[in-house]
């Protein structure tokens, strides 16, 4: 069997200590490093053009659509009719472009820390944006989104938080903490939600941040629904989770066809990946991660499960 040619052709990036993953590297657009990390767009033969950060895959042109959509519209489906949303991250614009695709939405304010970044995305990722930076319905602004959300008043039906896994030497680590949430909570309009990206899923992997991040937002929100997909060019399963108050809907019970006549009724242009049927196989999780949340429920409130379909 041969060997793997040339290691400069190879993006080769490590899944964990043992677990390498590698894609043909065809083209490396830009590499450098802004004020908060490191920032590479390259062209691979697998997955198209690529956004890696701090050595991490964030998306890529050929299968972000399953990423974005499985974050944003779940949350924007199941609310009675958001107008006004707010994004945490989401640098390559693509979160906003699913947004946006929502005919009912008035405001999207999105907050990114990186300007480097979002400037990069809107030069070498025209696929993922969409021209969604030139929408007048989006507000974009460079600062941190707690600080953000801590100075205004303003209330909006939906918060999507895109940014990278909560790595302590990382930019986004704040995002995750209670005290964040607490305040995402404070913000929301009655029957508001928040939706979150909370990393690995896999049976190897859901224990680095999903279980952890699903009871932060569960001690803050009267409701929390966990839910996984799979994305080929993160190597693994990843997870989120939707936090609603006590009078926002039961995300996770929406009927197929109930979820399709939203959608069919809501947006400006179809979808790709999310669908009713979609939706349902989104929040059945398998046995591993139910354990998996439980358990976590168990250690940290010594309480019963707090995991329920």
């Amino acid at each position: 069997m041969d060997c793997l040619p040339n290691p400069t052709s190879w993006h080769l990036e490590h899944m964990s200590p043992d677990l390498v993953q590698a894609a043909e590297l065809r083209q490396v657009l830009y590499t450098g490093r802004t004020k908060y990390q490191h920032v590479s767009i390259l062209e691979t033969g697998p997955f198209g053009r690529t956004l890696v950060l701090d050595g991490k895959t964030q998306s890529t042109e050929a299968d972000e659509f399953v990423y974005h959509e499985g974050l944003v519209h779940p949350a924007m489906a199941a609310h009675g009719g958001p107008r006004h949303v707010f994004i945490a991250g989401g640098g390559e614009g693509a979160t906003a472009r699913e947004v946006l695709r929502h005919r009912a939405v008035e405001q999207v304010v999105m907050v990114d820390l990186d300007a480097e970044v979002v400037d990069l995305c809107r030069r070498y990722l025209p696929n993922h944006h969409a021209g969604a930076f030139d929408d007048p319905r989006l507000q974009l602004h460079h600062d941190d989104a707690l600080a953000y959300l801590d100075r205004t008043n303003q209330r909006f039906d939906v918060i999507i938080i895109d940014v990278p896994d909560p790595l302590e030497s990382g930019p986004a680590y704040l995002l995750y903490t209670a005290e964040f949430y607490a305040l995402v909570r404070s913000r929301l309009n009655p029957g508001g939600l928040v939706v979150a990206q909370a990393g690995p899923a896999g049976p190897t992997n859901h224990g680095e941040v999903f279980t952890a991040i699903h009871h932060t937002v569960g001690s803050q929100f009267p409701r929390a629904f966990p839910y996984r997909l799979y994305v080929p060019s993160f190597g693994t399963l990843w997870g989120f989770v939707i936090g609603g108050l006590a009078d926002s809907p039961a995300v996770a019970g929406m009927h197929p066809g109930e979820t399709d006549q939203r959608l069919q009724d809501r947006l400006a242009s179809p979808l790709r990946f999310y669908d009713g049927i979609t939706h349902m196989g989104l929040f059945a999780l398998p046995k591993y991660l139910r354990q998996a949340l439980d358990e976590e429920a168990r250690i940290i409130t010594k309480d019963a499960p707090i995991y329920a379909v």
